[in-house]
């Protein structure tokens, strides 16, 4: 079955930078629509940021534009995100997703129920 694998999660200060990856597996991520989200306990999962594959559509939530970028390596078959200036409330178990359905049908790219796979999430944590 599809498989998505995060890594890169880790324990950084204010300011700093990390970049997450994820591999995915039985999963063709060229012409898809992939995208990372994060979740605290308690709060409802929130799309960060969300890519057409070769579609070079880029999304991103409001409180991560201009310090993330996702993108992507289709030879490889992976996602990354890279996150700088990083804040305490970035902090959060960061998932990445993947969609079976036709690109061109998504209308909510950070929406989670526009995705049917999911990783199984790396954290990351913010000291101030």
């Amino acid at each position: 079955q599809v498989q998505l694998v995060e890594s890169g999660g880790d324990s950084v200060q204010t300011g700093g930078s990390l970049t997450l990856s994820c591999e995915a597996s039985k999963y063709t991520i060229s012409g898809n629509y992939m995208a990372w989200f994060r979740q605290v306990p308690g709060k409802k999962r929130e799309g960060v940021a969300a890519i057409h594959i070769g579609g070079d559509r880029f999304h991103y939530g409001d409180s991560v534009k201009g310090r993330f970028t996702i993108s992507q390596d289709s030879a490889k078959n992976m996602l990354y995100l890279q996150m700088n200036d990083l804040n305490p409330g970035d902090a959060a178990t960061y998932y990445c997703a993947a969609r079976k359905g036709a690109a061109w049908a998504v209308r909510l790219p950070l929406d989670e129920r526009t995705y049917n796979y999911w990783g199984q999430g790396t954290q990351v944590t913010v000291s101030s």
